[in-house]
């Protein structure tokens, strides 16, 4: 009997698998609104127009990087934070599209890609969890 037993206990596999981690996000793999529907939400993009660097340097810190990272825009013709950011919120949220459009978009509409940036966080609702590598 006791053979038996070990017999099957021996033959019999068993799976062990871990959870996995999960993020919770939309279907939509494209960007809840577009690049100019601003009257989604009318007084967020009447600060991004009259003080954009304060709405991005804002924003930039709710999305969990450096609250000044955008004032380095204003060295040149290519909004380099304002594209990072795009590029960054297309990964994090696995929106489709290109860096050439970001490059554009920030370029050429630097307040309206900022206005969509901030409703898709907000509509999105992602908390943002910095987590350290060192042991404490």
């Amino acid at each position: 009997m006791l053979v038996i037993l070990l017999e099957a206990i021996m033959t019999s596999k068993m799976v062990i698998q871990q959870p996995q981690p999960m993020m919770d996000s939309r279907e939509s793999n494209e960007w809840g609104s577009g690049i100019c529907d601003c009257c989604n939400d009318v007084p967020m993009c009447c600060f991004a127009f009259w003080c954009c660097p304060c709405f991005a340097c804002i924003h930039t810190r709710d999305y969990g990087q450096c609250l000044c990272l955008p004032l380095l825009d204003v060295f040149g013709c290519v909004r380099p934070i304002t594209m990072s950011m795009r590029v960054s919120m297309r990964q994090r949220y696995g929106i489709k599209g290109t860096m050439c459009n970001d490059c554009l978009y920030a370029s050429f509409c630097t307040h309206c890609a900022w206005c969509q940036m901030s409703r898709e966080m907000k509509e999105r609702k992602m908390q943002v969890v910095l987590v350290s590598a060192k042991p404490t």
